[in-house]
């Protein structure tokens, strides 16, 4: 029973944030052995997410060791408020006015990639645009009248939605050609791509640390079964030879 609250509580803020959306997902090609596309990922929800959202489900000393970082190096540029490296990544936002400020409180992230699924976080952070109906001045196409700022929005610079007139039946009509930044940004938008694949790849690593180590011995599990399998059927034949 406490099992089954504890997995309720965790999906309880996921809810509110997948409410709504029906757009295309892109595919997200993140690669859980890129350890720089790692690093970089670590660096960016450290920066731009961790005053908002916790993964307090990870710990510090875990994702240095895991990502090849050097604990002097992580504690100087991935810690900002004196935290030892056993501790777990959180922040100090209290939920109460979180809840006044966006309407809810963050949700943690440490499982967002399980829950949700990479693609989906990829194109999230790639659809925000323009919406000065909002409170915060944007809207997002996956998850509609979403309740946050975009916050990475000094890398892509201002998104908005893109309209091109074309000529259909003799009769100039606007079509719309997707979400476009204004250039302002620090990044290109490929650049952007790659800075919010790292991102996700970060948080698919957070969800599941061990995935690569259990995904090895799972391949070493399945070629001794099968020799096992084959041993067996050996015995087998050897056993029941006389009966036939």
């Amino acid at each position: 029973m406490k099992k089954l609250i504890f997995v309720l509580a965790m999906l309880m803020p996921f809810s509110v944030l997948a409410a709504g959306g029906g757009a295309h997902l892109d595919k997200a090609e993140y690669d859980l052995t890129d350890k720089a596309s790692l690093q970089n990922g670590a660096k960016m929800f450290m920066n731009y997410c961790l005053g908002c959202h916790q993964t307090q489900y990870q710990r510090y000393q875990r994702t240095f060791a895991d990502l090849d970082i050097p604990v002097e190096l992580g504690q100087q540029y991935l810690q900002f408020t004196g935290e030892k490296p056993g501790e777990h990544i959180k922040n100090a936002m209290p939920a109460e006015s979180a809840a006044k400020w966006f309407g809810a409180p963050p949700p943690d992230l440490t499982l967002v990639a399980r829950v949700r699924g990479a693609d989906w976080i990829y194109t999230y952070l790639r659809t925000f645009y323009v919406d000065d109906s909002r409170p915060f001045g944007v809207n997002n196409e996956v998850f509609p009248e979403v309740g946050m700022p975009h916050v990475l929005q000094e890398l892509q610079g201002v998104p908005s939605k893109t309209h091109e007139e074309v000529m259909v039946d003799g009769e100039m009509v606007e079509r719309y050609v997707g979400i476009k930044a204004d250039g302002s940004g620090e990044l290109s938008p490929a650049e952007y791509d790659t800075a919010v694949l790292d991102l996700v790849n970060y948080l698919v690593y957070v969800g599941e640390p061990s995935r690569l180590t259990s995904e090895s011995i799972g391949r070493y599990v399945i070629l001794f079964l099968l020799v096992f399998f084959v041993l067996i059927y050996l015995l087998k034949k050897e056993y029941w030879r006389d009966v036939h």
